[in-house]
């Protein structure tokens, strides 16, 4: 039996990536593919179909899990409350149950300076990140309430050390940590785990901003100490793992910040 059997989580932003050399290549997918390994059925959310169709056909022919995939993009104009409502109601409608949320899905227009930066560039991050993580956490709360479940959401260095060619991003991303913060504060007296990674993982979308921004690239990403960039599944999805397990409900609250894959530090 699986550490998360009978378990469901809400993955947004979990489409199949892929490196260049074959390994997990996005965030979203690592961390569902940690979370099939330990027995949990899956929603998992994304833009792009055809992607999570490949999430789902893996993640379920490898696993033995149920994989309930959702077209989902929060979005300036949509109605995104009902976009959320839907997903959730398709979670409960198919498995009863929420027990973890993990809001990972966030777009930006990466590597362009804060005096370029357009309107519709601007809430592209705050759209995708801030306001989905804010439905998102509205709409699971009544059920994690009741599992006593948990929350995990994604903030970045880009916001804690102000990145170059990143405003918007930045600024998603510290909005994401405030209101974490908050639901974990108001949250803590129903038994829901909050918490927030700040992750630096070797990612598809980093290795196309290396090859479109070289110079952003550079002047932003730095390797760790460790000497290698965390793996998606194997450190922050596995971190993800720990988080939805009862003995770290004294987490609830911290920023947690994966370097490299070397360890968490509060």
């Amino acid at each position: 039996m699986g550490y998360l059997q009978g378990k469901t989580a809400i993955v947004t932003g979990a489409g199949r990536a892929v490196l260049s050399d074959g390994r997990c290549g996005s965030i979203g997918y690592g961390i569902a593919t940690a979370y099939a390994k330990e027995g949990a059925n899956l929603v998992i959310t994304g833009r792009n179909v055809k992607k999570l169709e490949d999430a789902k056909e893996e993640l379920e022919r490898l696993y033995g899990i149920k994989v309930l995939i959702v077209q989902a993009d929060v979005s300036d104009g949509a109605d995104n409350e009902a976009v959320v409502q839907n997903v959730v109601d398709q979670a409960v409608k198919e498995f009863g149950r929420i027990d973890v949320l993990i809001n990972n899905a966030q777009a930006s227009a990466s590597g362009v300076p804060l005096a370029e930066h357009t309107t519709e560039q601007f809430n592209l991050a705050m759209y995708s990140g801030l306001y989905a993580t804010f439905y998102y956490m509205k709409a699971c709360y009544p059920y994690l309430k009741e599992t006593k479940g948990t929350v995990i959401n994604f903030a970045s260095g880009a916001g804690l050390f102000g990145n170059y060619g990143q405003c918007s991003y930045a600024a998603a991303k510290e909005g994401i940590r405030g209101l974490t913060r908050v639901a974990a504060t108001e949250w803590a007296k129903d038994g829901v785990n909050v918490n927030i990674i700040c992750p630096l993982a070797w990612t598809a979308q980093l290795e196309n901003f290396e090859k479109a921004y070289p110079e952003a690239f550079k002047a932003n990403v730095k390797m760790p100490p460790a000497g290698h960039y965390g793996d998606s599944e194997l450190e922050i999805g596995r971190v993800c793992v720990h988080l939805a397990s009862p003995d770290m409900k004294y987490l609830t609250g911290e920023t947690l910040t994966l370097e490299g894959g070397m360890g968490l530090r509060p």
